[in-house]
């Protein structure tokens, strides 16, 4: 006997007061290339499930892995049951498990295999009439890189990517999308031949992070912070993303591409188009996107990169305790690489709000801690009515919003320490959302294949968006390119010195998260 039906609104899981993810796809199915990989394992599969288990897919979905393994559908379903119990978010139930794993179906082959695409294309045709998909089908291409024009062909050869009537096709890409702007041009061109552009979807998973999200509300739906909120108030922002592992086995993956390319021409980047972008008429699409690409054109490089930007590679050291190896020792990697493992740089955005305030970005691995934040420090008040002793322990005011982990906003600020002397110092003031919401937060991709099967996009790069990071990025790279090795910095310290010095020069100082 078949299971019964579960729908959204008899889904016991899913609340009709709920209003963060409340959009519930319609017939459609999603189809994974690299379903053998850790992101298809750890993130990918668990959030179907998550969202199935919320009662945000059809009862008909349909989940289509494509490998070179010799699996059968019930070895795939296996995989797939094996990593939900592992990774997912929500609890396991048998109900919502047994109607998705109806939908379960897989195809093995490899991408230069004309034969295996024609496979997947029946399948495909099969699961519309059995699972009534409708011809609905979105195709992540969790995949390296290089792999990425040769599945678009496939797919454009197979017919796969093309529909008929009210039905949509739909591609995901994940970063990097290309390595420099030629690449990314040249990528962009082979996957324009096949689909459409409003149904391409690059996935930056950081930017479905609720609290990249709630940096909007912050700023867009209070009336205390947008006034402060340009050059006038603010001295610089800082944007870090710091890691306390290392490479974690992806030496094929890494080196060669560094830090920079790996985090600060997407993550980094459009956290700053977020942070400085002027307030979007609505927040479609449409309007969202043309106020970031406006904040990314806007972008200005130092003239002296040699004093405005660092690079660094992480040494043996000791971190969380225990004795770590250096990136030259990692396996896989060459004695003589320059691949950088940390990157710091300063720009400049060349607008009437934000004249004079520089941006500083930051990202690398084998830092003091695991943490992603966005920092706006204040300038400090004209004049203090106080004595020089009786303040010399204050700061900068400063908002920080913290994507991860401990996900919140802290403000910090001056206040007199209790007792009879009038003496000021920093304190803060915290907000987060374990302590204030009952609520948990969607995972990121629970949000953005959600995104993807509504063909809702604007938490997804446009074109634009990234080859502007792209012209941002070369020209350091480049510079980086004929400047020799990165500099070393020991590993469970936040980075190497030059980085340091780059904020002395202008009489600034790296926050220690």
């Amino acid at each position: 006997m078949r299971p019964a039906t579960i729908t959204a609104d008899h889904n016991p899981l899913r609340d009709p007061s709920d209003l963060r993810l409340p959009r519930i796809a319609g017939p459609c199915g999603l189809v994974i290339f690299g379903v053998t990989g850790d992101l298809a394992r750890k993130k990918l599969m668990p959030a179907v499930y998550d969202l199935a288990n919320r009662g945000l897919l059809p009862p008909g979905f349909a989940l289509t892995g494509f490998a070179r393994r010799d699996w059968e559908d019930e070895d795939f379903a296996q995989v797939v049951h094996d990593a939900v119990r592992e990774h997912a978010r929500t609890p396991f139930r048998e109900a919502t498990w047994r109607q998705l794993a109806e939908g379960i179906r897989f195809v093995q082959g490899s991408f230069d295999d004309d034969d295996a695409f024609e496979r997947l294309r029946q399948t495909v045709e099969d699961l519309d009439a059995e699972r009534g998909t409708g011809g609905n089908h979105a195709f992540y291409l969790s995949v390296p890189p290089g792999a990425f024009p040769l599945v678009c062909r496939q797919l454009a050869r197979s017919g796969l990517s093309r529909s008929e009537g009210d039905a949509w096709r739909r591609v995901v890409i994940e970063k990097p999308f290309g390595h420099d702007l030629e690449s990314a041009r040249e990528l962009d061109a082979v996957v324009s031949e096949v689909f459409t552009p409003d149904s391409v979807f690059r996935i930056d998973h950081y930017l479905g992070k609720e609290t990249v999200q709630n940096l909007l509300a912050l700023r867009f739906a209070n009336q205390m912070f947008e006034p402060i909120w340009n050059a006038n108030f603010v001295d610089h922002v800082q944007i870090t993303m710091a890691e306390d592992i290392g490479i974690s086995g992806r030496a094929g993956y890494y080196d060669g591409i560094g830090a920079a390319r790996d985090v600060i021409q997407n993550h980094l980047l459009q956290l700053l188009a977020l942070v400085a972008m002027e307030e979007p008429g609505s927040f479609d699409a449409p309007a969202l996107r043309a106020e970031k690409i406006k904040a990314l054109s806007a972008v200005r490089l130092p003239k002296e990169l040699g004093k405005h930007t660092a690079r660094g590679q992480y040494a043996a050291g000791n971190q969380g305790g225990e004795d770590v190896r250096g990136f030259l020792d990692e396996d896989g990697i060459a004695a003589d690489s320059h691949t950088e493992t940390y990157a710091a740089i300063r720009v400049d955005i060349d607008n009437r709000r934000w004249a004079g305030v520089p941006f500083y970005l930051r990202t690398g691995k084998r830092l003091g801690r695991r943490v992603t934040e966005v920092a706006v420090v204040f300038k400090k008040a004209p004049h203090l009515p106080f004595e020089s002793s009786q303040s010399s322990e204050l700061g900068n005011n400063a908002l920080v919003i913290r994507v991860q982990p401990d996900e919140g906003v802290t403000m910090r600020f001056g206040a007199k320490v209790p007792g009879t002397a009038m003496e000021v110092r920093d304190v803060t003031m915290d907000f987060g959302y374990g302590h204030s919401f009952t609520e948990s937060s969607p995972e990121a991709y629970e949000r953005l294949i959600l995104d993807v099967l509504l063909g809702d996009p604007p938490l997804f790069p446009t074109r634009e968006e990234v080859e502007l990071s792209w012209k941002i990025l070369d020209p350091i790279t480049s510079h980086w390119a004929a400047t020799g090795a990165p500099d070393e910095y020991r590993s469970g310290t936040w980075g190497p010195e030059s980085a340091d010095d780059m904020l002395a020069r202008d009489g600034r100082t790296w926050r220690r998260p």
